[in-house]
């Protein structure tokens, strides 16, 4: 044995003389770790605020490390810190002064103009963000219950159908995208889908409806926990569903209804 380690030992020592006299056969670069300073820091969603306009960011219920590891936190801050306060701010500007300024969101996505692009987009992004955000929270998932539990029965045939067909619905979309659980005008729930910041809300949905529960599938909501397994996030959206939420939704687009 101790032959073999002074074998090795003179070994190296060689490889360590010749790298040090001509570095072009060899050259040791040391990284350093990066410094507390350096490393990436979280912070608090309360720190997130819109600029002074009719609409203002939904508060998030819960911390940015609270759906991990469905949603990262780097992930959820840079969604919900950036992307979403983009979407409100650009809102806010396209709409002030106009007959939208003092309009509830709902009433501008049904009747704004799908030609606009800039209003349907910025329009779309933050109801459905705000929508995402609440369907969502920590311990929860599983299976729903109250009212909502037994409309996924009469409409899906089970719980168990209506993950199946919200999988495969989120699954096939291409790009960028969003999965809806809808009510439409006759209180059935239905899935779709809509392509960009689109919503059955709009005049254009091909499914129309009331969303009650929203999937984000654009890249930023999950490529830097997920890279490109989008369906394993697809997967573990159902362990943080807020079917609280999601039944209180319901019963709130009932009663708009009448």
């Amino acid at each position: 044995m101790n032959k073999y380690y002074y074998l090795l030992t003179a070994i190296l020592a060689t490889t360590v003389l010749f790298s040090c006299k001509d570095k072009k056969l060899t050259e040791v670069v040391e990284v350093p770790l990066p410094t507390a300073q350096e490393k990436v820091s979280i912070g608090f969603p309360e720190d997130a605020k819109a600029a002074p306009g009719s609409f203002q960011l939904e508060k998030l219920p819960y911390q940015y490390d609270a759906l991990s590891p469905t949603v990262s936190p780097l992930t959820l801050e840079t969604h919900y810190s950036k992307h979403y306060l983009t979407y409100t701010n650009n809102l806010n500007k396209l709409i002030a002064g106009t007959e939208y300024q003092n309009q509830s969101i709902e009433n501008i996505l049904s009747k704004l103009d799908v030609n606009n692009a800039d209003l349907r987009n910025n329009a779309g992004g933050y109801y459905n963000h705000s929508l995402y955000w609440k369907s969502m929270a920590p311990e929860t998932g599983g299976k729903p219950t109250d009212t909502i539990a037994s409309l996924i029965n009469r409409d899906f045939g089970s719980y168990d159908n209506f993950v199946v067909a919200f999988k495969a619905e989120a699954t096939n979309q291409f790009g960028s995208a969003w999965t809806f659980l809808i009510v439409d005008k006759y209180g059935k729930l239905k899935v779709t889908s809509t392509q960009n910041q689109d919503n059955p809300l709009m005049r254009n949905a091909a499914v129309p409806g009331t969303p009650i529960l929203a999937l984000d599938l654009w890249e930023h909501a999950y490529y830097l926990g997920y890279q490109y397994r989008r369906r394993n996030y697809i997967d573990s959206f159902f362990n943080v569903i807020n079917w609280k939420k999601i039944n209180e939704n319901y019963e709130a687009s009932q009663r708009k209804r009448y």
